[in-house]
C-alpha cells in the first residue's frame, strides 16, 4: 500500500472501537493507517483483537483460534498462488486440462524435479535464454538470466521459464502492469478492484539478451527493489 492509497483508505474508514494486532508486520505504513483510522494497536499475542495483519502466510494455530468477529489479511492456503513454485505447478496442471485457455504464460519448469526436461532445451543449436527465480522469494532476490545449466544445484529449488526476448516497451524500457484487487470473500466470490493500477519500469534501455548483458538486471527486470538502486532511477 502506498502513502496515497493509505491516505484514501483513512478518509473512507474510521473504526475507533477495533483493535489491530501488528506483531507480525515490519511495515510502518500499517501502523500509520491504523493510527489514522483510530484503530487501537497491540503487539500482545494474548490480547483480544479484531484484525491481525501478518506479512507472511497466516499461522495455522491462529486460524484455528479465530472467533467469528476476527479477521486476518490472508485466506488459508493462499500460498498456493503466492509461492512461485506452487503457482507454476497449478498453472501447468490446468494447462493439461485446458491447453487453449492456459497459453498465457511462458514455458515453465520446476527445478530440480523437471531438470531433465529443462536440460533438453539446450540440445538445439539456436541459443535460448531462460529466467531463473527462487521458488519462494520476492523483490527480485536471486533472479538471474542464463543460456546454460552449469549453475544448476540439485539441492536448490527454482522456477525456470523461457525468457520472452521481444517484450512490449515504453520509451525503450521494459515495464509491467499490475492491477490490485481486494479479495474479501471466496464463497460467494467478492472482489474490489483498484482502478488506477500500477506500472513498474526498468531503468536501462532494453536490448535483446546476449551474453554481455544477461547480468544487467536494470535492463531485464522491473522490480522496484532492484531499480531503485540504479543511478538513473526516477
Amino acid at each position: 500500500m502506498t502513502t496515497t492509497q493509505a491516505s484514501t483508505f483513512k478518509k473512507n474508514f474510521n473504526a475507533p472501537n477495533l483493535t489491530i494486532n501488528i506483531l507480525y508486520t515490519q511495515y510502518e505504513i500499517i501502523h500509520e493507517v491504523a493510527v489514522g483510522c483510530h484503530l487501537r494497536t497491540t503487539v500482545d499475542e494474548e490480547e483480544d483483537w479484531d484484525i491481525w495483519f501478518i506479512d507472511g502466510p497466516s499461522i495455522p494455530t491462529l486460524l484455528q483460534k479465530m472467533k467469528n468477529y476476527q479477521r486476518t489479511n490472508h485466506f488459508p492456503g493462499m500460498y498456493v498462488m503466492a509461492r512461485k513454485n506452487l503457482l507454476a505447478k497449478n498453472l501447468l496442471a490446468m494447462q493439461k486440462y485446458f491447453p487453449e485457455e492456459y497459453q498465457f504464460f511462458p514455458k515453465t519448469w520446476l527445478l530440480p524435479e523437471n531438470f531433465k526436461l529443462f536440460k533438453d532445451q539446450f540440445n538445439e543449436r539456436k541459443a535460448k535464454t531462460f529466467i531463473i527465480k527462487p521458488e519462494n522469494s520476492c523483490q527480485g532476490k536471486g533472479i538471474f538470466l542464463t543460456r546454460g545449466y552449469d549453475w544448476f544445484n540439485p539441492n536448490e529449488h527454482y522456477v525456470a521459464q523461457r525468457y520472452l526476448h521481444k517484450p512490449y516497451l515504453i520509451d525503450g524500457l521494459k515495464f509491467d502492469l499490475r492491477v490490485y484487487v481486494n479479495l474479501t470473500c471466496v464463497t460467494p466470490l467478492r472482489i474490489f478492484l483498484y482502478n488506477e493500477g500500477l506500472a513498474r519500469f526498468a531503468t536501462s534501455e532494453y536490448n535483446s539478451p546476449i551474453g554481455s548483458n544477461l547480468n544487467n538486471l536494470f535492463m531485464h527486470l522491473t522490480n522496484y527493489a532492484i531499480n531503485k538502486d540504479a543511478d538513473n532511477f526516477v
